[in-house]
């Protein structure tokens, strides 16, 4: 790409504030500080990004809102440098995917402390048993012992509190294996159910009890707005009932009126520390491209036990 004279670069800042304050003085923005404010300080991030430059106010403003990202698979280390590195780079922090019962894949393994290292915030994920809309059915255990020989890990079938049980019990072993910090919190995914049975209730409450009584870390849960009143009202009942006093974690994905300016709790839940607003798009950083879910966190690092200073 050819390179830009000063007297352009600064042609395009005023443009940005130009039609940026055109815009405030129009629109709703204009009676919302906050809003205002929030404007300026995409500008400063969109000019940072053009000039190479950092944008510390855009950050100061945006503080609270922080950007990060989640993919399926390890993009690599290069990859995960040059994202983070690149001048104006929008993501903070990452998800970090557990090998685990329904996410078999195994590539951010072993990454925690490099990651960390580069400066990236991680949000530990547990992708245990879900519904894949079925109703879980009791298994014969002729059944049992089928599923058993075949090795499977992720059935509709496996759904009850001893599995979620035994996968608490995993969801920390792994944890403990990447090292992470205590109290960290591991987040539950538990994707998206039109009728939720009273069994799948049973298992993640299962699964926070035995995170919760084993105490080296705290259970937090990532869940679609449908589910989410549901699922925080009974997590909350299981940190009260282990004496816990800290808020569990919740993170809520919808893609109704996600913008990445928004805070977490924009997406209609006071109790959201994560809102994930953009599934499976792609996004470009230093001129390399991923397919990635877009979320914005309350905390630099959603699963630290102690937010980090920003950056």
């Amino acid at each position: 790409m050819p390179r830009r004279s000063p007297l352009s670069l600064r042609r395009i800042v005023v443009a940005l504030i130009a039609t940026t304050a055109l815009a405030i003085g129009c629109g709703k923005a204009s009676t919302e500080p906050s809003a205002v404010a929030n404007a300026a300080a995409s500008v400063a991030q969109v000019a940072a990004a053009v000039t190479g430059q950092d944008a510390p106010l855009a950050n100061e403003q945006l503080d609270g809102k922080h950007l990060g990202f989640d993919t399926h698979t390890y993009p690599g280390d290069r990859t995960m440098r040059a994202w983070k590195e690149a001048p104006g780079a929008p993501y903070r922090w990452v998800g970090y995917y557990l090998p685990s019962p329904c996410h078999k894949d195994a590539s951010w393994t072993g990454k925690r402390q490099l990651l960390t290292d580069m400066g990236w915030g991680l949000a530990v994920i547990y992708v245990g048993q879900q519904t894949w809309g079925r109703t879980p059915k009791p298994l014969s255990a002729k059944q049992a012992a089928a599923l058993a020989k075949s090795k499977a890990t992720c059935n509709a079938d496996f759904i009850s509190a001893d599995r979620g049980t035994a996968d608490g019990n995993d969801a920390i072993a792994v944890t403990l294996r990447e090292g992470f910090a205590p109290k960290s919190v591991i987040f539950l995914d538990i994707e998206r159910m039109e009728k939720m049975p009273s069994v799948m209730r049973d298992y993640y409450r299962a699964w926070a009890r035995r995170v919760l009584q084993d105490g080296r870390y705290l259970p937090g849960v990532y869940v679609h707005a449908w589910n989410a009143q549901v699922v925080h009202d009974d997590l909350k009942a299981e940190f009260a009932a282990a004496g816990v006093t800290d808020a569990p974690r919740i993170w809520i994905a919808s893609g109704r009126g996600f913008d990445e300016g928004k805070a977490p709790q924009d997406v209609g839940f006071t109790f959201a520390g994560v809102w994930q607003g953009l599934i499976d798009v792609g996004r470009a950083v230093a001129n390399i491209k991923l397919p990635v879910d877009v979320n914005v966190s309350t905390w630099t690092s959603p699963s630290d036990p102690v937010q980090r200073n920003a950056d």
